[in-house]
């Protein structure tokens, strides 16, 4: 009797390919998957459009849209991000949910609307209602905008404990050393609003052991009030502009960061590859679940955004 060498190949066959598809399953079991990311902090401009744009601050940059920000952030790992107002122009808040409406890697806005003018409820009413705006942002970010006076206004009081029962974000920036006890006595007068501290990393520890005692008390309090803290890249002195990051540079910054906010109030932002790099290192050395928290999972009751895309992780 002849035997079919053909047929009794086929099991063999078969069962290499059964091992090697077990063989794959289990190594990509045994490696972690990638961390989701949303970056919390990047602006829509357009400064082509006949109004033009107040930003950026220098003429003739390209415009940067919602195609711009998917494709510097996928190559990054990065699923989904906030759009941050670069305007204090009443209009541009409705130019940019319009804008982002159609991308769903954009996760919100947090736009831009003046707690000191009467119209201010009639216009946080009608932006409300769209689950794209996320908040609006105050402090010393235009020339109009005064948190360090504001605080003293009661129609400015008024507003915010308007703005606080729609459950939405307010986020303060630039970061000075004024602005956090501005905001500690707008949380004094207001305690139910919810607060961001942008940009924190932006400004360097202070030398002056006073001022640093200050400012560590302020943010500690700050902190105790159940404000976040968006890490917004690096901190890079002038003289080094244009040198390397170096992670051992910033470790004490980040340590003092870490040691005032802790676990669960710091979320990221950025789309530079090497300031991620360095932040990814640092926050997996404190363990997988405390990295899974600043890189995508404290954003949540920090903006309250919703999920408009498959890759972005689920919010329950």
């Amino acid at each position: 009797m002849i035997e079919d060498t053909k047929s009794a190949r086929i099991p063999e066959a078969l069962s290499r390919r059964t091992f090697l598809a077990g063989a794959a399953a289990t190594m990509a079991a045994a490696e972690p998957a990638p961390i989701p990311i949303i970056d919390t902090h990047f602006h829509l401009y357009d400064q082509t459009r006949p109004q033009g744009a107040p930003f950026p601050f220098t003429p003739n940059n390209p415009p940067f849209l919602p195609r711009n920000f998917r494709e510097t952030a996928i190559p990054l790992g990065i699923v989904g991000g906030i759009e941050v107002e670069a305007s204090p122009w009443l209009e541009d808040n409705l130019w940019v949910l319009m804008m982002i409406e159609s991308e769903p890697m954009i996760v919100g806005t947090v736009g831009d609307l003046d707690p000191l003018k009467p119209d201010f409820p009639e216009y946080l009413e009608r932006f409300h209602r769209n689950k794209l705006f996320l908040g609006i942002r105050y402090g010393n970010v235009w020339k109009q905008h005064d948190l360090v006076t504001a605080v003293h206004k009661p129609e400015f009081i008024g507003n915010m404990k308007i703005f606080a029962q729609t459950g939405l974000t307010l986020e303060v920036a630039n970061p000075r050393f004024d602005l956090f006890e501005a905001t500690l006595r707008l949380t004094d007068k207001v305690p139910d609003l919810r607060v961001v501290v942008g940009h924190l990393q932006a400004l360097a520890l202070p030398t002056d052991p006073g001022v640093f005692k200050s400012y560590s008390n302020n943010l500690k309090e700050l902190r105790h009030r159940k404000a976040y803290a968006k890490v917004s890249g690096l901190y890079r002195p002038r003289s080094a502009a244009q040198g390397p990051f170096d992670p051992a540079a910033y470790k004490p910054t980040m340590d003092f960061i870490w040691d005032t906010f802790g676990e669960d109030y710091l979320v990221y932002a950025g789309r530079n590859k090497q300031a991620l790099d360095i932040l990814m290192a640092y926050f997996l050395a404190k363990g997988r679940p405390a990295a899974e928290n600043f890189f995508w999972k404290n954003s949540i009751p920090a903006f309250r955004w919703v999920k408009r895309d498959p890759k972005q992780p689920p919010l329950a």
